[in-house]
C-alpha cells in the first residue's frame, strides 16, 4: 500500500509542479512584488515600503472613476449579453432547417482572440474612415461621421457594445444546453391548461434554467472584469480615461509608468474581487447542482 501510494504522488508531481510554478508561484510573487518599490530602473535593487503603493493606488483622483468605468462595464457587457444569449437560445431550441450551419456562423465570435476584435472594431469605428459611419451617412442617418472610440461620451458605449456582440454565443451556448434539459411534458401541460407562451416563459422556463442562468452570470461577471482585450486594442482606456477598467489600468502602469510594485498592488487587488465573485460562483454552482 505504501508503495502504491509512492507511486501515484510520484505520478502526480508533475501536475503539481506545473499548478505551483503557473498559478501560486505568480501569485506570492506578485503579491511580494507589490509591498516593494520596483521600477525599470531599480529591477536589481527592490526596496521593501509596506502599502505604499496601495495608499498611492487608493488616492489617486482617478482610481474611484475607474472603479465606476469597471463596474459600468461589467454591468451593462453581462445584462445585455444575457438578454440577447437567451433570445438567441430561445430561437434556437426548436430544429430548423440549416440550424446547424446558423449555429456555427452565430457562435464563430467567440472562438476568436478578444484582442483581434478590438482591432477589428476598432476600423470599424473608426472616426474617419470606418465603415459603419459610411453606411449611417448613406442611410442618412447622420450627417457627420462619429468618433466612436475618441469622443468620451461615445467610447465606454461604443467597446461595451463591442463585449455584448463577443460574449452573446457563450450566454447562447450556455443557456441552449439548459433549455434543451426543460421537461417538453411540463410545456404541454400548461399548453393543455391554457397558459400563454409568456407564462409558459415565466413560469416554467426561466425557474427550471435559473440555477445555470445564475451560475453562467457569475462566470461571465469574472471573465469581463478580467477581460482588457477589447479595451485595450481599441482605445487602451482612453479618450481621457472613459474606457479606463482596472485590468486596463494594470496594464498600463507597467508599459508607460514601468512600475512594477504599483501593478502588482492593482493586480492583487484585482484578485481579490475576483476570489470574492469566484466563491460566490462555487456556492452558487454547489446550491444549484444540489437543487437539481
Amino acid at each position: 500500500m505504501k508503495r502504491l501510494r509512492f507511486w501515484i504522488f510520484l505520478m502526480l508531481l508533475p501536475t503539481f509542479a506545473l499548478i505551483f510554478f503557473i498559478n501560486l508561484y505568480p501569485l506570492v510573487r506578485g503579491g511580494v512584488i507589490s509591498f516593494q518599490r520596483l521600477t525599470v530602473f531599480t529591477l536589481n535593487r527592490p526596496r521593501f515600503i509596506g502599502f505604499e503603493n496601495y495608499r498611492t493606488l487608493i488616492t489617486d483622483p482617478n482610481f474611484w472613476n475607474i472603479i465606476l468605468n469597471t463596474v459600468v462595464w461589467i454591468f451593462f457587457s453581462v445584462l445585455f449579453q444575457l438578454v440577447f444569449g437567451f433570445i438567441l437560445a430561445l430561437l434556437l431550441v426548436k430544429p430548423f432547417k440549416g440550424r446547424g450551419l446558423y449555429m456555427g456562423v452565430v457562435f464563430y465570435p467567440w472562438a476568436l482572440s478578444g484582442f483581434a476584435i478590438g482591432l477589428l472594431w476598432s476600423w470599424i469605428l473608426n472616426g474617419q474612415f470606418g465603415i459603419l459611419n459610411d453606411i449611417l451617412i448613406k442611410l442618412h442617418l447622420i450627417k457627420q461621421p462619429i468618433s466612436f472610440l475618441s469622443d468620451p461620451r461615445f467610447a465606454m458605449f461604443s467597446v461595451i457594445m463591442i463585449n455584448v456582440w463577443y460574449g452573446i454565443p457563450f450566454f447562447a451556448i450556455m443557456l441552449l444546453a439548459a433549455l434543451q434539459s426543460v421537461p417538453k411534458e411540463l410545456y404541454e401541460a400548461a399548453q393543455i391548461d391554457g397558459a400563454t407562451m409568456w407564462h409558459r416563459l415565466v413560469r416554467i422556463t426561466i425557474p427550471c434554467i435559473k440555477p445555470a442562468i445564475t451560475s453562467t452570470v457569475l462566470l461571465r461577471i469574472i471573465w469581463v472584469m478580467n477581460f482588457p482585450d477589447i479595451i485595450y486594442g481599441t482605445t487602451r482606456g482612453g479618450p481621457a480615461g472613459a474606457t479606463n477598467i482596472l485590468s486596463v489600468q494594470m496594464i498600463n502602469i507597467v508599459y508607460y509608468q514601468n512600475n512594477f510594485g504599483k501593478a502588482s498592488a492593482l493586480g492583487i487587488i484585482i484578485t481579490g474581487v475576483l476570489l470574492a465573485f469566484s466563491v460566490a460562483y462555487l456556492i452558487v454552482a454547489e446550491k444549484g447542482a444540489f437543487e437539481l
